[in-house]
């Protein structure tokens, strides 16, 4: 009898946990948005020496999560029936153009950004348009 209750305990505590285990699986560890994992800390890097508090050229701050607020759905100073991020669209966003170097061919005017600095490599522009082109989320 005894071996009986023995054998009934071990069988429950392994289906707890096969349980517990299960329940882990199904449960995926979230994971930092590609904004706040790579966009945010790109843009700080790179944009906001001069894009501090938005009073600065362009009219835009580019520090941390103030960014996308002033880059998502914000026509551009320098060409205003241009949006700064179209979400879906990279294409048709004026940051890419302006870290693309294309922005003068949109009517668009000044220098390619980062401002005085080189070009950001391509690498990080397919992260930008990626962002972009995934709906531009926080």
């Amino acid at each position: 009898m005894k071996t009986n209750r023995v054998k009934t305990k071990l069988l429950l505590a392994g289906a707890a946990l096969v349980a517990v285990a299960c329940a882990a699986e199904a449960e995926p560890v979230a994971q930092p948005s590609l904004y706040v994992s790579q966009i945010a800390p790109l843009l700080e890097s790179n944009c906001a020496v001069c894009h501090m508090t938005g009073e600065e050229a362009g009219g835009m701050s580019l520090v941390g999560d103030t960014a996308r607020g002033f880059l998502v759905d914000q026509p551009s100073q320098e060409a205003p029936t241009i949006k700064r991020v179209v979400p879906g669209d990279p294409d048709a966003s004026y940051i890419v153009m302006k870290l693309e170097g294309t922005h003068i061919d949109h009517g668009g005017s000044g220098a390619q950004m980062p401002f005085g600095g080189a070009p950001l490599p391509a690498e990080q522009i397919a992260l930008v348009r990626q962002w972009i082109k995934d709906g531009a989320h926080p």
